[in-house]
């Protein structure tokens, strides 16, 4: 099979043969159709999650068939269209596993960043970690489910009821949540990279009440504002744009060092919270509930040996929606 491995970071993907990779205990060997490009590959190339294992296959937003399945698994079959998400799975023993909070458990196994990926024509994934998918999308559309989606999912309820909702950073992630939150008739507010006009008329283009640069004040005061660029500049920024007892929530993995801002913008009971990976039951909420909507994703697809090339539009700001490596 091809696979595109990191060697370390800061370095480029390399286009690779290797032995196609079969399936252990609870285990399902998938034939990858299409893997969507994340900005937390983008973190793992630049180094920025220790945790990450070198060499890697990166990719963590794989729809694919069942292709071989090991002992012990019975919810799938060979043949059947599954996604593989972040979440590779958990040790469920710790107290966070036990308490039904899986996204925080100690001992992790992350797709793409401590497994293989789906970068590549094939991989193993554990049975228990997959979602059945829907029929009537296709595999590119469904891609960005797996981990913009579902994280832009979990961060949006982390935002509660607010009505009047700030995303800053208008890309994967920020264009599925905005059909979620049209659908539940909330108001969205985009905030792009300064100048970024064509990231603002997408916006505009899938609902947002508002669309602006990140320097521009809020043109209300809003309930919650979720951060989805990885700019640590950006909290005190938010806390400036959100009411008193709003809640401002950072969905990203990794961030740059939040600046020391004046106890009086957090005053007022404001709050400031991070979003960690997901549960499977975020991954069922979701998909049942993007059918409804429906979500349609805008996708930039690229074959799977220009993963650089991928990368690089996305790092760039050029991707508009969801960037998607395909393999035929």
């Amino acid at each position: 099979m091809r696979a595109m491995v990191l060697r370390s970071p800061w370095t480029a993907l390399e286009l690779t043969d290797r032995d196609d990779p079969h399936p252990g205990r609870g285990q399902v060997a998938v034939r990858v159709h299409a893997c969507g490009v994340c900005r937390t590959d983008l973190h793992i190339v630049d180094g920025e999650l220790p945790q990450a294992r070198s060499p890697i296959v990166p990719g963590h937003e794989i729809v694919g068939t069942v292709a071989e399945v090991g002992d012990a698994v019975t919810a799938v079959a060979v043949g059947d269209r599954i996604g593989v998400p972040w979440l590779g799975s958990t040790c469920g023993v710790c107290r966070y596993c036990r308490a039904g909070q899986e996204n925080l458990c100690d001992a992790p196994q992350f797709t793409g960043c401590t497994i293989d990926g789906g970068f590549a024509d094939r991989v193993v994934a554990d049975s228990r970690y997959c979602f059945r998918l829907p029929d009537s999308f296709s595999d590119i559309e469904l891609a960005p489910w797996l981990c913009a989606g579902l994280i832009g999912y979990r961060s949006l309820r982390k935002a509660g009821d607010a009505r009047r909702v700030g995303i800053y950073g208008f890309g994967a992630a920020a264009h599925i949540i905005a059909q979620i939150a049209r659908y539940e008739g909330r108001d969205i507010y985009a905030f792009t990279r300064p100048g970024d006009s064509s990231a603002q008329v997408f916006a505009r283009r899938l609902g947002a009440v508002w669309a602006g640069g990140s320097d521009e004040p809020a043109p209300e005061a809003l309930d919650a504002a979720i951060l989805l660029a990885p700019v640590g500049a950006l909290v005190p920024k938010a806390l400036r744009d959100i009411l008193k007892g709003g809640v401002v929530v950072c969905g990203g993995i990794h961030m740059s060092d939040i600046p020391q801002f004046p106890y009086d913008i957090l005053w007022g009971e404001r709050r400031v919270c991070s979003v960690a990976n997901l549960t499977r039951q975020d991954g069922r909420d979701f998909i049942e509930l993007a059918q409804k909507v429906p979500i349609r994703t805008t996708v930039s697809p690229f074959p799977l040996a220009r993963a650089n090339e991928a990368l690089a539009a996305l790092r760039d700001g050029l991707v508009s929606g969801a960037a998607v490596l395909t393999m035929t």
